[in-house]
Order: C-alpha cells, then sequence, then structure tokens
C-alpha cells in the first residue's frame, strides 16, 4: 500500500511514516498544500491522509482540488479541530473519514484499511468508445483488449473526456481535469497530452474542435 501523508508537524509526520513503514507499507510526506497537490498530480495512492490546519492553503483547499479533477483517491483528514462543524466541512468536501488527534496509530491504520476496502469495492462504470475502454474502478485502459501504459496525466485527460462523450472539452476545463484550478501551466501542454493519447489509442480517438478544445465520441453501451 502506498500513502501520502500531508501533515507540517514534524514529530507526527516522523512517528506516522515509521510506524508505517515498520507494517511494510510506503508512505510519502509532505508538508503543505503545495508540495501535496504537487504530488498528487505526478503520483498515486492508496490514500492519502490529510491535515486541514496546514500554513498557507487548508488542507481542505487540497480535497477540493483532487475532487475537481475526479480524483476518487480516499483522504483520511487529521486534524486537531474536533467540533462537529469542522468534521461536516471536510466530509462535505469529498473526504471519506475524519481522525481527531490524538489518535492511537493502531486506530489510524484500521481506518486506512476500512477506506482502502470501500474504494476497492465501488462499483464505477467503464467508460467505452470505439474499442478504447477505460475502467475507473482499476484506473485501467485497454485498447481491443490490450492495456495501454498511460501517465497520470494522460490518464485524466482521456478520463475528462470520456466522462463527457460528444460535448466539446475546453482547454482550460482539462487543465482544470488534470492539475487542479490553481496550477498555472505551459499553454501547449494539454495539446500534448491529446497528441499522446492519439499515439498511443489511435488519431482519431479525440477530435479537435478549432477554436473550442477538444471531445471525444459517443460512447458505446
Amino acid at each position: 500500500m502506498n500513502l501520502l501523508l500531508v501533515e507540517d508537524d514534524p514529530m507526527l509526520a516522523d512517528a506516522i511514516c515509521d510506524g508505517v513503514r515498520q507494517h511494510s507499507w510506503n508512505i510519502d510526506h509532505v508538508a503543505d498544500a503545495v508540495a501535496a497537490k504537487a504530488a498528487l498530480v505526478d503520483h498515486a495512492y492508496a490514500a492519502v491522509l490529510l491535515d486541514i490546519g496546514l500554513p498557507g492553503e487548508s488542507g481542505l483547499s487540497v480535497l477540493k482540488a483532487m475532487r475537481r479533477r475526479y480524483d476518487a483517491t480516499p483522504v483520511i483528514i487529521l486534524t486537531a479541530r474536533g467540533q462537529l462543524s469542522e468534521r461536516i466541512r471536510g466530509l462535505d468536501s469529498g473526504a471519506d473519514d475524519y481522525v481527531v488527534k490524538p489518535f492511537q496509530f493502531d486506530e489510524l491504520l484500521a481506518r486506512v484499511r476500512a477506506v482502502s476496502r470501500r474504494s476497492q469495492g465501488r462499483v464505477l462504470p467503464a467508460l467505452c468508445f470505439r474499442d478504447v475502454k477505460l475502467d475507473p474502478a482499476k484506473r485501467l485502459v485497454t485498447r481491443a483488449g490490450q492495456r495501454v501504459a498511460l501517465s497520470a496525466h494522460e490518464y485524466r485527460t482521456l478520463l475528462a473526456l470520456m466522462e463527457r462523450p460528444g460535448q466539446v472539452i475546453t482547454r482550460d476545463t482539462l487543465e482544470d481535469a488534470v492539475y487542479g484550478a490553481d496550477s498555472s501551466i505551459e499553454s501547449n501542454t494539454i495539446a500534448v497530452f491529446i497528441h499522446q493519447l492519439r499515439r498511443k489509442l489511435g488519431e482519431d480517438i479525440v477530435i479537435t474542435v478549432h477554436g473550442h478544445g477538444y471531445m471525444i465520441g459517443e460512447a458505446e453501451r
């Protein structure tokens, strides 16, 4: 299991990371929202342990950015704020669970296992166009039954298009889906991802609608 910990308290972060690694799990640690968003764009995690009270941007901004770009990775919020209103805000923003500091480490691991099981058990419909199939539950893309290796950026670009078959998606919308609304990227980045998708899946898989954006054809039923 590969986890991401977003926590600005170095002593607590060290304790959590040490405990997780003793259970033979992998864990990456970042201390602020900006680093968390970058890590989540570049890597896939089984779950995220997210502190709300980060320096600068709140941890909730990380969570909201994930959900805006259709990242369904389970999130457990870690916070010293035990008020009901704070728990509700976190859950309404898309968190899967909530642990109030101080907590027992064994309980944290049990909650990670629980949200991971629930995530694996979600029934998400596969998306199809011609012989291309995208399975969100497994994060798997195939063409004519053969697995196609996509980068995280390419996968999110394809997912955003296939979730809206027959609709023109603007470049700005695709940028938000891939990077989140807070990111600033070069103007041709999405075009590069589209080029890579065409190379791997077929030249006519994505249609360019000049002056407007991109689209994929109607999904097969």
